[in-house]
């Protein structure tokens, strides 16, 4: 088998028991938390159905049957692709993620970019630089320092219900998602600009550095076009790795700002026992760190092709 080929079936391999390993704890966990399903099935803790119905219930989900015969028929469904149905939604999982996955990842993805080129701005622009690298740490530390609901609020304080230039809740458009982007943006720069400025440092105290200036390379150029690819490596991991987080950890700003996505659903199920809804998101969300890992190795190999050199 070619070398790429064996590389990308070991991190398959990777990736499938990752989701193995969260869908079993998943699955442990659930089991531990107090309280009957079948009354979530029946319409939750409030819910008057009788006990026969309940008994019911119990048989037709094989909530009675022994826990490794469960754990068993719900590692075949995920086998078979299927994820089950909502109980509280009585939708098939993959239907109802489908329907929030797209407002998630345009959440995720907007503020993830945006981060990333507002925290590649302050390095570039501050690295060996003492006093404006005093000012960016600084800034740096404050956004790191305010809880991520306190920057959504003040910025619909200033920006909706102030200057009325945004809207203040929901989804409407484009529009809608600025004021969520700049505040999931703001707490991720203050992490990425601290790694990428380091990087730049590190880079610019290099001998290479010296002979592209003697060259006649501007500063900027050498900043940019050499000091930042060096920089790349660590920014990328981290990056990867905050976007995991993001796709299943919006929560927060999509309660702030009254939006729609799978942090909503993932509370929602967790506070109504909706079981398969809560194993679906969690298998998912281990999937996408996966393949995000994946995506990232091949990132590694084009800006630094000595990567692939040493894992071979």
């Amino acid at each position: 088998m070619p070398e790429p080929l064996r590389w990308l079936a070991g991190r398959l391999a990777l990736a499938l028991l990752v989701m193995w390993g969260a869908a079993t704890v998943t699955f442990a966990g659930l089991l531990l938390i107090p309280g009957d399903p079948a009354r979530a099935v029946a319409g939750g803790v409030a819910a008057t159905a009788s006990p026969e119905v309940l008994a019911r219930i119990r048989a037709d989900y094989g909530f009675d049957d022994p826990v490794l015969l469960q754990y068993l028929r719900f590692l075949g469904r995920l086998l078979r692709g299927d994820l089950g149905r909502s109980y509280q939604l009585n939708q098939p999982v993959l239907t109802v993620v489908a329907d929030q996955a797209g407002a998630t990842l345009a959440l995720a993805l907007g503020g993830m970019v945006l981060g990333l080129l507002l925290a590649l701005a302050v390095a570039v622009a501050t690295a060996g630089r003492p006093r404006p690298r005093a000012v960016a740490r600084v800034a740096e530390f404050g956004a790191l320092s305010m809880p991520t609901f306190w920057i959504g609020f003040l910025l619909l304080a200033l920006f909706s219900f102030r200057w009325h230039l945004f809207p203040v809740l929901g989804n409407g458009g484009p529009a809608a998602l600025v004021l969520p982007w700049i505040t999931l943006a703001i707490a991720i720069a203050g992490v990425l600009s601290q790694v990428a400025r380091d990087g730049i440092e590190q880079a610019l105290a290099q001998p290479f550095a010296l002979t592209v200036r003697a060259r006649g390379a501007t500063e900027t150029r050498v900043r940019l076009h050499h000091a930042l690819r060096h920089a790349a490596l660590p920014v990328l991991t981290i990056s990867g790795w905050m976007f995991g987080n993001l796709l299943g950890g919006v929560v927060v700003v999509e309660t702030v700002f009254a939006r729609q996505g799978l942090g909503q659903v993932l509370v929602t199920a967790v506070r109504g026992r909706d079981y398969p809804v809560v194993t679906g998101l969690v298998v998912l969300t281990a999937a996408a760190f996966s393949l995000i890992g994946i995506a990232l190795d091949q990132l590694y190999r084009i800006v630094d092709p000595r990567v692939g050199a040493v894992v071979r």
